[in-house]
């Protein structure tokens, strides 16, 4: 307990020259601030004619000094009772301290840790400082960007504006050329009522041609011998009279109205396998092409014919009799627009 009591006034002891020190510090400062403001007084009195101005910065020092020793004063006041408690917590301090010895050893590792940190925290400052760089940049081409929408959207308007002026020329020219087209169609059904009723009238002896819909038939029997495509002498003659007419037809049609003669040929349903004639499609595609060939030679403008083979695909009757089966087996002319 005694020594208790010793080692508590050692203390005492330790921080004591130092208040003392606090103390004369505040004595001298108010001394040599009663010094200054005795000589200022002095000065003042003797310069008082016209040295308001000096008088009024002497009295702000002055505030201001008196300021600073009551901050002094107070100063004092609070070390008085830190010294007090420093006091108290001495102790405590000096237990921490022994418990902190055994601590030291793990001192190394936490500062390597912490130079580690260190050392992760700068990469990250120098990896955000990158970011802003590209942040910045990134800001600037968006900038860009957004002005070039800007433009074309602009462009885009203009190009709508033009669209609409176009569309509504285009409408206009449609509507024009299904009035003209409409007029062509009128026009090529009337030379084509012409044409077929000229063929009528040169083929009304035939009962082998005969008219379905708009089109001509004639039958293969008359054209072309069973499974050829090498037309017979009779049917050679048959469309010397259907070139004639075409001719003449050609002859009548105004050149503005864009027709042609399509020329079909079918078979029946019975399958082909020949070495020339592979499928009923090679058949009735050189059959059809026979006929064109022929009307060329007789002096129709090859760019008015066209000519199709539709194989079995395409019959006018259904059936495997052999009167439906002689019926499908036919050559067709159509006279038609493109």
């Amino acid at each position: 307990m005694a020594y208790g009591r010793a080692r508590k006034s050692n203390n005492y002891g330790e921080f004591w020259p130092g208040y003392v020190d606090v103390l004369s510090t505040l004595l001298l400062v108010v001394t040599f601030l009663m010094s200054v403001f005795m000589v200022a007084q002095f000065y003042v009195s003797r310069e008082s004619s016209g040295k308001d101005t000096a008088l009024r910065r002497l009295t702000r020092q002055i505030a201001e000094i008196t300021n600073l020793l009551s901050l002094e004063k107070g100063r004092g006041k609070s070390l008085e009772d830190e010294l007090a408690s420093l006091q108290a917590s001495l102790a405590t301090l000096r237990a921490d301290n022994d418990r902190l010895g055994g601590l030291a050893a793990m001192g190394g590792e936490k500062d390597a840790r912490i130079v580690a940190l260190t050392k992760e925290l700068d990469d990250k400052s120098a990896m955000s400082k990158e970011a802003a760089a590209r942040v910045d940049l990134l800001n600037q081409q968006l900038l860009a960007l957004r002005r070039q929408i800007a433009a074309l959207q602009e462009a885009l308007g203009a190009a709508e504006a033009k669209d609409k002026e176009s569309q509504a020329r285009i409408s206009d020219l449609g509507a024009r050329l299904n009035v003209v087209l409409a007029k062509q169609v009128q026009e090529l059904q009337r030379y084509r009522s012409d044409f077929f009723g000229r063929l009528r009238e040169l083929l009304r002896d035939r009962k082998d041609i005969r008219i379905v819909g708009d089109r001509f038939v004639f039958q293969s029997e008359v054209l072309f011998p069973s499974g050829q495509a090498t037309m017979t002498t009779e049917g050679l003659a048959a469309i010397d009279q259907l070139a004639a007419a075409i001719v003449e037809l050609e002859r009548t049609i105004p050149s503005e109205i864009d027709w042609s003669l399509q020329v079909d040929g079918h078979t029946d349903s019975k399958a082909i396998a020949t070495l020339q004639f592979p499928s009923n499609w090679e058949l009735s595609s050189a059959r059809a092409t026979s006929v064109v060939k022929y009307l060329i030679s007789r002096g129709v403008s090859p760019k008015r014919l066209v000519a199709a083979g539709y194989g079995e695909f395409q019959p006018l009757e259904e059936g495997t009799s052999e009167e439906v089966l002689r019926r499908n087996r036919r050559i067709e002319l159509k006279l038609t627009n493109r």
